[in-house]
């Protein structure tokens, strides 16, 4: 009896296990996400956005890489990088030796110096080469030592090779001084790139010859974009994605139950920013900076968390968001409450005729952008102190018009390159930044150059501090918010906790089926 007993108990633990563990047909079931994230582009030296360098760090590998929530990069095409000597301007990676393209040719060095030399030779005005200021040349070493010789010190640079800018192409399929401009991508990362349409879908396949960081690839995956939040809620509410992110409206994110047993929700810190840009050039209607000032003091950031987006984000006080080393209020010390009267004191100063009228864009699809416009026109001519021109643009066209100052004002989020306050540094309020408002100031340049001789971060805060209180005098920006994430998937896929966090990387290999 006891021996029948034992074999019943162990029949039924093994059907039970048998049941808890994913079958050969589902390991290979394609898992569905959808996001209004937009790509730019497919080719690594064309793009600085978020739906781009997700695609990127699922499709092709950089030297290095960044584990969840780490903020010290790690090997992932390289065996091993380090600074060679003193004074942070000589830095040395060697390769691995295993990794082959989808040509099945071998990854070199050469491949290595060509994707960093093509990103700062094409410069497109749209791409990611201001990350890399202070790269002064590369040289291959031999066929797997690559080393970069910066013109300053600079203890960041390890964090920039790990971001999409740092990906590595194949010398012989990417032009050296054009874009590619097919829909295609030949990287080695831990995905296959089998087939895209703009704005619709990319499907992805697991890697098999990926060699790096990971220990395996993971399931395969359809990409579906969505032109704006409602219609990848339509999608998640009809069950035609299996996971939905980046972005959800948030009337619907605001009533989400993490006890539903039909999802899974996962809510967390995010270092995600959103900024009001202002063009600053001669010419701009926003060009004196005490019309600028005029417009921080009429800003109420409380009320856009409340109203537009129902609590799922917090209001965001100075260029560095909470939770990064650095982080101030500088915005709310010189602005503390909104005020008409502080505002016309400044326009009058400034001679200036009012209304101040100016032109606002934002991308369309781009999470609550219309609603939020909306929202500051609101805030701005309440006063009647302002005169606001608000026009939505189609997301390429909207980067293509800030890029080339074609517009006074325009709102865009941030997503942090890495985690590390230099990423809200150069590219946002260095001169020549990415935001391409205009904005130079000598001494925040001088500031953002002393922050990067400090291998301990640590130490750079207090020129961080100096760097915040500056851009709260001159306004090249208003700081608006800082976003909370969101991931909802379907109760039968796990590991949507691990899909996006403060390092730039979209971890689609961590989806998996229950």
């Amino acid at each position: 009896m006891r021996i029948l007993v034992t074999l019943l108990v162990l029949a039924v633990v093994g059907i039970g296990g048998w049941q808890l563990l994913p079958s050969q047909e589902s390991k290979n079931k394609t898992i569905t996400v959808g996001t209004t994230d937009a790509v730019t582009s497919l080719d690594p030296a064309g793009a600085y956005d978020a739906g781009s360098w997700a695609l990127f760090s699922n499709v092709f590998q950089s030297l290095l890489t960044f584990e969840p929530d780490g903020v010290e990069p790690v090997p992932d095409a390289a065996k091993s990088c380090a600074f060679q000597g003193g004074g942070l301007k000589t830095y040395q990676c060697r390769l691995r030796d295993d990794i082959t393209f989808p040509s099945g040719r071998k990854m070199t060095a050469g491949d290595v110096k060509y994707s960093f030399e093509r990103v700062k030779k094409i410069n497109s005005d749209v791409g990611p080469a201001s990350l890399f200021s202070t790269l002064g040349s590369v040289t291959a070493d031999d066929a797997t030592t690559v080393t970069f010789h910066l013109s300053s010190p600079d203890a960041t640079f390890p964090l920039k090779v790990a971001t999409g800018a740092g990906s590595i192409v194949d010398k012989d399929k990417y032009p050296a001084d054009a874009l590619r401009g097919d829909s295609g991508a030949d990287g080695t990362g831990p995905y296959r790139l089998t087939s895209y349409t703009k704005d619709a879908q990319a499907d992805l396949a697991p890697n098999a010859s990926y060699r790096g960081y990971l220990s395996g690839t993971g399931r395969p995956v359809e990409l579906r974009y969505y032109s704006d939040s409602q219609k990848l809620d339509s999608a998640w509410a009809d069950k035609r994605v299996d996971v939905a992110t980046r972005t959800l409206p948030p009337a619907m994110l605001s009533k989400l139950n993490p006890s539903d047993p039909d999802q899974r929700v996962t809510e967390s810190d995010s270092s995600e920013t959103r900024n009001l840009y202002l063009d600053t050039r001669a010419g701009s209607p926003l060009h004196d900076a005490r019309v600028r000032r005029a417009m921080a003091w009429l800003v109420n950031r409380e009320q856009l968390a409340a109203t537009v987006y129902h609590g799922t984000v917090d209001p965001l006080y100075s260029l560095i968001p909470t939770g990064i080393t650095g982080h101030t209020t500088s915005f709310f010390d010189a602005y503390p409450t909104q005020s008409a009267q502080k505002a016309r004191e400044l326009l009058i100063r400034a001679g200036v005729t009012l209304p101040v009228r100016f032109t606002f864009g934002y991308g369309k699809g781009r999470g609550s952008g219309a609603e939020e416009a909306a929202a500051l026109k609101r805030q701005l001519e309440a006063s009647g102190l302002f005169k606001v021109d608000v026009q939505g643009y189609e997301w390429t066209d909207f980067q293509k018009r800030w890029a080339a100052g074609k517009m006074d004002a325009w709102a865009v989020g941030w997503v942090a390159d890495y985690p590390d306050a230099d990423t809200f540094g150069s590219p946002l309020v260095g001169t020549d930044s990415t935001m391409s408002t205009g904005y130079s100031n000598k001494v925040v340049d001088h500031l953002i150059l002393d922050s990067q001789q400090y291998p301990d971060r640590s130490r750079a805060a207090n020129d961080f501090r100096d760097i915040q209180a500056d851009v709260a005098a001159d306004v090249p920006l208003i700081p608006l918010w800082q976003r909370k994430e969101y991931v909802v998937s379907t109760e039968d896929v796990g590991g949507g906790q691990y899909l996006t966090d403060g390092t730039g990387v979209f971890r689609l290999w961590r989806l998996n089926w229950i």
